[in-house]
């Protein structure tokens, strides 16, 4: 595979906590050539809906995963549900598909948490589900001054009230720490992604879907009015192939997927469970997941069992002395945000890769100059919902008909190439170092 990081970026999850709260599954490697009407390349969040809604509407599909179940970002995120997908900011989308493909959009986002809600009560997936949506918290008073202003235009372009929170009282809904003040949007729910991987797949396989792993796609080519997929195993041959590898793509399979992503490295840590009088000190009791208003972003919950997740930006390489000074940041960032918990152990900590993509929003849909070939990937972070809506879409595209979900504008246009090939995360250190210039 051609990657654009050293290999530890890639590599198994050694130290992720999820790993630790629910048995791995076991699906067997590809046995050796076979024929399918769908292969789903990639079993992460958007390769399992596709192929859960596939085979509920009776299609044959066959499910290809490079490593082992819940590799990649589906088992190492911060398990967020939540409004998100795009970094194309508001004006931006506005500006791009106008008033109507901006309300798409948000139709998309709120779809695409009420799906995942839904496949938990269907399936009967015990998930750890808690958190009465998002609490975005300020980390400046300019930035609370901003809340402020959003808040009417939340309401407008969802439907729902959102809760302004002054800072002196954030304490009194269990948010205590070094913020100016917060807004909760009712929308969205925490959960723990391996459970719903886990769950996703089970009844993937239930209706019918094959799912392999240890099954790494090294070559794909057209054959006719089918295509050719070559694993170390064997070949497979299908009628229509999704990809659905997101961050962890190989930049020649196919070569259409070259430069089009840009992986980004982000880092989480997980401490032991909190005593009660511990978690008084610092002032967050809340079961809510939140996040700051930093450009360069912290994401943190309290987990059911009281520990306490919290994440951040990851480091520009995957080499050991790199590794190891994101995790001395993450702690020293963690500090100044807790610091009643400076001396708290913490019992986890791991990396995954946000997947970034050069139009700032995600893509579903027909793969240029590849017929039968569709591709679904960059969720800029917020994949747990809308990667599950993108395999839903998929699952209808490839099936040639209109798809029942939304389906906006921002998610149809090919997406284009990163500039510089495959030094192209070069373009994040200016990026780090002008978003820490606007976070001040």
């Amino acid at each position: 595979m051609k990657r654009i990081y050293e290999p530890a970026a890639y590599a198994s999850q050694q130290g992720c906590w999820w790993a630790e709260t629910t048995p791995q599954p076991d699906w067997p490697v590809l046995p050796g050539s076979t024929t399918t009407d769908v292969a789903i390349v990639g079993g992460g969040f958007t390769g399992l809906s596709a192929a859960l809604h596939l085979a509920n509407a009776g299609v044959q599909v066959t499910l290809l995963e490079a490593e082992t179940p819940g590799f990649g970002a589906s088992g190492r995120n911060g398990g967020f549900c939540c409004l998100g997908g795009a970094k194309a900011p508001r004006a931006l989308l506005r500006r791009r598909f106008g008033d109507a493909g901006l309300a798409e959009w948000h139709m998309a986002e709120r779809a695409a948490v009420d799906l995942v809600a839904d496949l938990l009560s269907t399936h009967n997936i015990d998930a750890d589900t808690h958190s009465n949506g998002e609490t975005i918290l300020a980390h400046t008073p300019r930035a609370m001054a901003g809340l402020r202003a959003e808040a009417d235009q939340i309401a407008q372009d969802f439907g729902v009230t959102p809760t302004l929170i002054k800072a002196k009282d954030l304490r009194a809904y269990g948010l205590g720490g070094t913020f100016h003040g917060g807004l909760t949007i009712p929308i969205g729910f925490a959960l723990n992604p391996r459970k719903y991987h886990s769950g996703v797949a089970a009844a993937a396989q239930k209706a019918g879907a094959a799912l392999h792993a240890q099954s790494a796609v090294k070559a794909l080519r057209q054959d006719g009015d089918r295509t050719i997929l070559t694993t170390p195993q064997g070949n497979v041959s299908a009628r229509r192939v999704i990809l659905a590898t997101n961050g962890y793509s190989s930049e020649d399979v196919p070569d259409w997927l070259r430069s089009r992503t840009l992986p980004v490295q982000s880092s989480v840590l997980v401490t032991r469970p909190l005593e009660p009088a511990e978690q008084e000190a610092q002032g967050w009791t809340s079961d809510q997941m939140a996040y700051d208003t930093r450009t360069l972003l912290h994401y943190f919950r309290r987990l059911p069992d009281n520990r306490f997740l919290f994440g951040m930006r990851g480091g520009l390489r995957a080499t050991p002395r790199a590794e190891a000074a994101i995790r001395r940041r993450i702690r020293v960032e963690f500090n100044a945000m807790f610091p009643a918990w400076s001396k708290i152990e913490i019992t986890h900590d791991w990396s995954g890769l946000v997947c970034l993509m050069a139009n700032l929003t995600p893509f579903a849909g027909p793969v240029p100059a590849l017929p039968g070939v569709f591709a679904g990937l960059g969720y800029h972070g917020n994949g747990v919902a809308m990667a599950t809506l993108t395999g839903r879409i998929l699952a209808d595209l490839v099936r040639g008909q209109d798809p029942k979900s939304p389906y906006p504008m921002a998610m149809q246009a090919p997406p284009g190439r990163f500039p510089l090939g495959r030094y192209r995360r070069l373009l994040l250190a200016p990026a780090y170092v002008a978003a820490g210039l606007l976070d001040r």
